[in-house]
């Protein structure tokens, strides 16, 4: 069976790759690194296009690997595949990001490709639930909890997947911009707060097209926001590089933790 890889933007695609042969769809106005494997061009008007093409290269695997912002659409570049999906399409953009990536997924599931998340091809990447570096105290455990019910809560608004809270209070809250903006956002509005950050998925999601990820830079910057630990889900978050991952907790003191 032959996989491809659609990638997006970050370290992902890199690792998803190292788990088998793949070919790589590199989707126009998409800043994905370079990766050694066959490529495949696409735009995001021209789904019929992609799906011929990867027919031809006798691909029967998709897996969706990376950032990828909303596409924007030329209606000028649209093949005629595109066009009779975009009702489907623009209803569910209206929707919120989980329904798209679901929609996304069901279109390609219609053409004879079987979606794989990144989960099932790098199952090494998750944690099981317990400590990482350092054991959480019972504040931070208790603005851990804090944190994820404002996740449970919003989890059917599809907002985020990441939520601080320090000294009970929540003060910060993902949105569209991600976790980053977040992060900068605490930086200047609560600095050295002390908070907890928890990243995991929002209830229900589909992890085989979107997974929640940390990484060293996800820990510099918790860092730099004043906060003083990390909660993620176990078994459904992502860690790249979980030696660096643990390494760069340590060196800022930060507590870092997977619970179930």
């Amino acid at each position: 069976m032959a996989r491809a890889i659609i990638a997006g933007a970050g370290a992902l695609p890199g690792l998803l790759l190292a788990a088998g042969p793949a070919c790589v769809v590199r989707l126009e106005g998409v800043a994905s690194a370079p990766l050694d494997a066959p490529e495949i061009a696409a735009r995001f008007e021209q789904f019929g296009q992609l799906f011929a093409d990867l027919k031809a290269a006798d691909v029967t695997e998709v897996a969706f690997a990376g950032a990828l912002a909303r596409p924007k659409f030329d209606p000028a570049l649209m093949d005629p595949e595109t066009m009779a999906l975009m009702p489907r399409i623009a209803a569910a953009i209206g929707q919120g990001d989980d329904t798209l990536l679901r929609e996304i997924a069901a279109i390609f599931g219609e053409q004879g490709f079987t979606v794989t998340g990144a989960i099932d091809l790098r199952p090494d990447l998750v944690a099981d639930a317990g400590a990482i570096c350092g054991a959480p105290t019972q504040a931070q455990e208790g603005d851990a909890a804090r944190a994820r019910a404002v996740l449970e809560a919003l989890g059917p608004l599809d907002v985020g997947q990441g939520a601080i809270a320090a000294r009970g209070q929540v003060i910060g809250v993902e949105t569209l911009q991600g976790t980053d903006a977040m992060l900068r956002f605490v930086s200047v509005t609560a600095p050295g707060s002390g908070g907890v950050l928890v990243k995991r998925p929002k209830p229900g999601q589909d992890l085989r097209m979107d997974t929640p990820v940390i990484g060293p830079d996800t820990v510099m910057k918790a860092a730099e926001a004043g906060l003083s630990g990390i909660e993620i889900a176990a078994r459904s978050v992502l860690i790249l590089d979980r030696d660096a991952v643990a390494d760069a907790a340590e060196a800022a003191g930060l507590t870092l933790w997977a619970r179930a």
